[in-house]
């Protein structure tokens, strides 16, 4: 038994009667290693995928332009000798353009959805909250979605007007 007259402080984590914190006061930092709530896991779900989203414009961009320029040196070197027609490759090379382009479209709509400013109204998201880091990629995605559209568009000009290798 505990002397009342006793004044040696007691540990209380132990007991099974112990209080919880004052009302007000914050709450003890959680461990970084400590396992996430659900929401706070879709959250990262969302913004990792934002992340992958403001690259898969201009990357298609680039593999575009890679492939069509790149398919239209190995017909000039090595397959307009055999006769085989440039329409060929002008057909080839516009439906890869057709495909390329509707997968920014769909890039560019997911990222417009994403910044939500026809819901907000909020053109520059400067707050600084998770959301408006979460609006933000998205607008800076469509931006790059517009800007890979426009490449593509361009970079395919020269394969509708392409009558020979010369």
């Amino acid at each position: 038994m505990s002397d009342p007259q006793d004044h040696t402080p007691q540990d209380h984590t132990t007991s099974q009667g112990a209080k919880p914190p004052p009302q007000g006061a914050k709450p003890p930092p959680q461990d970084e290693r400590a396992p996430r709530t659900d929401e706070e896991r879709r959250a990262f779900a969302e913004e990792r995928e934002s992340l992958w989203r403001i690259t898969l414009a201009p990357t298609a961009w680039a593999m575009h332009f890679v492939v069509s320029y790149g398919a239209t040196a190995f017909y000039c070197a090595k397959l307009a000798q055999t006769g085989l027609s440039i329409t060929v490759l002008r057909l080839g090379l516009g439906v890869l353009s057709l495909v390329v382009l509707g997968f920014i479209a769909w890039i560019g709509w997911r990222s417009f959805r994403q910044w939500d400013v026809r819901r907000t109204g909020d053109f520059l998201n400067a707050s600084g909250l998770a959301e408006d880091r979460h609006q933000f990629l998205g607008h800076a995605a469509f931006l790059l979605a517009i800007i890979s559209f426009i490449g593509v568009v361009f970079s395919s000009m020269p394969f509708i007007v392409l009558s020979s290798c010369l």
